[in-house]
């Protein structure tokens, strides 16, 4: 191409090759201002300082607790000895014997107190009150009560379980815990005795000396898995996954972790609770019966339901309700929706004034939230699954009306036409003529907020109306049972995957729509 056949093509197309300088740096600006907005609400919002101040390790904690659960015994040190306890509702059950916890006992002498009482230091009650001593003498033996006679046989001698006590010394002698020794798997380990704590893991020891009631100290530095924020305070020693220990003045709290469920099929009330799955499956199939009221198999049955750990009766029953809500609000809201849809189509209702009462109806029950809907609901009806499937009901009445009557007024007027030529009444007209073109859209919509409309009925059943949103919300305000949250979480997205595959069937079933791949 000559030079001047390159100058008449830039003249013939001047737009093209002269754009003006605000066309040309357009993306630039536009890249810009996005950079700007970013920087902007990075400064808005402090999500710096959030990040900054946010306590990642509860968050790792909680996120750990979805997948599994803890043990929790606490070992308290007294004159020396250890007391150890476990929690009102442990998972172990009412007399936990974890075989990751050894002890070691031993005969040990303890103080009596004034009235004869172990000293409250030794871990006994004493016999003093909060006004002194009670030296209570015995009854003499001719007095009888308004019974009779209350002498009874002659008390036996102390078994070799008993306390022994020793007059002359004041002292009494019984056997008690020394030593405990608690694994966490590998080489990590603690041993505790009185006075004296050793943690071991990651092949690095650290020997804590206790002062019982003042502090806490280490002997040499803290390695990197332990923690203290002042001289004296408790150390914080972290494991990773298998749990941490928090060594106090007074005692020696234990948290050593597990992965699963605890308890998730039995409670530890169930017969079957801690029995192998194939020893209950032989109960079951031919087992005697535990109960001689119902078989095994039905026992097993009421066990799971009622379950008290997990509750699963009562968690499917709210999970069944949740469906249900969203079901009848959206078939309600579909069946009011579609006449009044008519009505508020300009093409098909010429009244002017109809349109637009029925159009601002749409707008107002549209604009309330259906969050909002349901705190009305709540007060009006009180808790329960009548609130959701009204909240729902009067949300979705304004949001289908607004879709179908929009649907209406982009139909083809040519088949509406076609209809009209022939005779037919303006009933038939909109039947024939215009139901078959809106139907298929009418339907699709219909399927996805039914869909939809399962994961809200959770949302707003956590204030009051009804249904799992509630029990989850429970679950989640004690900040400890995270593991039950998974577990309705994870049966609501079960739920929503299958009315989502539902959904699609109805649509190619009733719109005629081909298989996705």
């Amino acid at each position: 191409m000559t030079e001047a056949e390159a100058n008449a093509l830039v003249a013939r197309h001047a737009v093209v090759f002269n754009r003006p300088l605000i066309e040309r740096l357009r993306g630039l600006l536009i890249l810009a201002g996005v950079c700007l907005y970013l920087v902007f609400a990075w400064w808005l919002f402090a999500v710096g300082q959030v990040l900054a101040g946010g306590n990642w390790e509860i968050a790792g904690s909680y996120l750990a607790d979805w997948v599994s659960y803890e043990v929790r015994p606490n070992i308290k040190y007294g004159e020396g000895t250890l007391e150890i306890s476990y929690p009102r509702f442990s998972p172990l059950g009412d007399d936990p014997k974890p075989d990751w916890v050894v002890t070691q006992t031993a005969m040990v002498d303890r103080k009596l107190g004034a009235g004869g009482g172990v000293t409250q230091g030794a871990g006994a009650t004493s016999d003093a009150g909060f006004l002194g001593s009670l030296e209570v003498a015995p009854a003499p033996k001719e007095q009888d009560s308004f019974l009779g006679s209350m002498d009874g046989p002659a008390p036996s001698g102390p078994s070799a379980a008993d306390p022994v006590p020793d007059a002359q010394s004041g002292t009494v002698r019984e056997e008690a815990v020394v030593t405990a020794e608690v694994s966490y798997g590998g080489e990590t380990h603690i041993r505790i005795e009185p006075g004296l704590v050793t943690v071991t893991h990651g092949g690095e020891t650290l020997v804590l000396d206790i002062d019982r009631r003042e502090a806490v100290t280490a002997r040499g530095p803290l390695p990197e898995w332990a923690s203290q924020r002042q001289p004296g305070a408790k150390v914080i020693a972290r494991f990773g996954f298998a749990g941490r220990a928090e060594i106090e003045d007074d005692e020696v709290k234990v948290r050593r972790r597990f992965l699963g469920w605890e308890n998730f099929v039995f409670d530890t009330r169930s017969p079957f609770w801690g029995k192998p799955a194939s020893e209950v499956l032989g109960l079951i199939v031919s087992g005697e019966r535990i109960d001689p009221a119902r078989s095994n198999l039905a026992l097993a049955w009421d066990n799971i339901l009622n379950n008290s750990e997990w509750q699963h009766g009562d968690v499917w029953l709210k999970l069944l309700q949740t469906i249900v809500m969203a079901f009848a609000g959206t078939v309600l809201a579909s069946l009011l929706a579609f006449p009044l849809a008519f009505a508020a189509a300009r093409n098909i209702m010429p009244n002017r004034l109809v349109n637009h009462v029925l159009k601002r109806f749409f707008d107002f029950l549209r604009s309330v939230d259906m969050l909002i809907w349901a705190l009305f609901f709540t007060r009006a009806f009180g808790p329960g699954p009548l609130a959701g499937v009204s909240a729902i009901f009067f949300t979705d009445t304004g949001t289908f009306g607004k879709l179908y009557s929009e649907a209406l007024e982009n139909i083809d007027d040519k088949q509406r036409e076609g209809v009209r030529s022939v005779g037919a009444s303006p009933s038939a007209v909109q039947r024939y003529g215009v139901v078959p073109q809106v139907l298929p859209v009418f339907l699709s919509q219909s399927l996805y907020f039914w869909e939809s409309n399962t994961r809200s009925a959770t949302i707003i059943g956590a204030v009051g109306a009804g249904g799992i949103g509630l029990k989850l919300w429970e679950a989640m305000r004690t900040n400890q049972d995270w593991e039950n949250v998974a577990y309705m979480v994870i049966l609501i997205l079960l739920v929503v995957f299958v009315f989502d595959n539902i959904s699609t069937l109805l649509r190619q079933r009733l719109i005629g729509t081909p298989r996705r791949a």
